[in-house]
């Protein structure tokens, strides 16, 4: 698959390995009596995947908006590739909006080579462009047909190829994945995994945590506005003590349901998940099975980024409540 389009310059990349792609400080956005964004800051890597997550309203949408200078915001700082201002990056980035909006009566190829021209391309870069991008989403067989004789996945593939037709270096994405099927979906995930490791930064939005935690570098978790956690999902995930064990054992596994520490226990042939009563303590229950039984496998599973979006979530809107 034809990747050459985006692989960067690695002397680039690692020049740009210890700055930020862009810088929240403060950040907030009011409409009326609704307070969109408030006071939210964060630092989004170069070269990274960020993850923009929240349920339907938390402020997502308003604050990728505030990035590209389409909202102002009240109070606080932007700052994108290093400048004040989207206008003085304009060249270096791709936005793709939540609404849709292509020419539906231009063929794909009159396009493509409309809008880049638009980004200032040249028609040699055009020329080399289009066709190794429509290739690598698979729509080169639709290159001269109209857009709207596309099925809806294939305008939103077309949509993302509009984005990074001028390979740009920063990629703002707002619910990409909405509308693909899942070929298409673990088509578009390789090209950012792509992208990401030639140097790009990608940011995207999504309230689907599983997108999330299987694409994201870094994650930013957003409530009503407020930022309620940021960081790695390996940091994240350690700051949560998980109250479920999985376990593979041979003997007689009846008396664990009995166990003081154990609040229930699923059974797969031998291998049993296990979930603790509150402030138990695992080592312990190690050590009565141990003693019981024949351990050949213990695990403390790890909470998934939907158990503590839905925990964090759920905190929040019991604070505001």
């Amino acid at each position: 698959m034809p990747y050459g389009v985006y692989m960067g310059n690695s002397e680039q990349v690692k020049k740009s390995a210890n700055m930020n792609a862009i810088v929240l400080e403060e950040v907030s956005k009011t409409f009326g009596d609704l307070r969109a964004v408030d006071a939210l800051s964060a630092r989004i890597p170069t070269g990274s995947i960020y993850g923009f997550l929240g349920p339907n309203g938390a402020g997502k949408t308003t604050t990728i908006r505030m990035i590209m200078n389409i909202l102002y915001p009240d109070s606080g700082r932007i700052e994108i590739l290093g400048k004040n201002s989207v206008e003085q990056a304009r060249e270096k980035l791709g936005y793709m909006p939540e609404e849709r909006g292509l020419y539906r009566k231009m063929k794909v190829r009159s396009l493509l080579s409309y809008i880049g021209s638009i980004k200032g391309m040249r028609r040699s870069e055009l020329a080399r462009g289009i066709p190794k991008w429509l290739d690598t989403v698979g729509l080169k067989e639709w290159t001269d047909r109209k857009v709207e004789d596309l099925s809806r996945g294939m305008q939103q593939k077309l949509q993302f190829v509009v984005t990074v037709i001028n390979d740009p270096e920063l990629l703002i994405l707002d619910e990409p994945f909405s509308g693909l099927d899942p070929v298409n979906l673990e088509l578009l995930k390789g090209i950012l995994l792509r992208m990401r490791d030639a140097g790009k930064t990608i940011i995207f939005s999504t309230h689907v945590m599983e997108q999330a935690e299987k694409l994201c570098d870094f994650i930013l978790l957003i409530n009503k506005g407020k930022k309620v956690v940021d960081g790695t999902l390996d940091q994240i995930q350690s700051s949560y003590k998980s109250d479920v064990v999985t376990a593979e054992v041979e003997g007689d596994t009846r008396f664990i349901n009995d166990l003081p520490l154990v609040k229930s226990v699923t059974r797969t042939g031998k291998r049993l998940e296990i979930s603790l009563s509150e402030n138990a303590d695992t080592q312990e229950l190690l050590q009565t099975l141990v003693g019981r039984v024949r351990v050949r496998a213990f695990e403390v599973k790890r909470p998934s980024l939907h158990e503590i979006f839905i925990h964090l979530v759920g905190q929040s809107n019991a604070k505001d409540s």
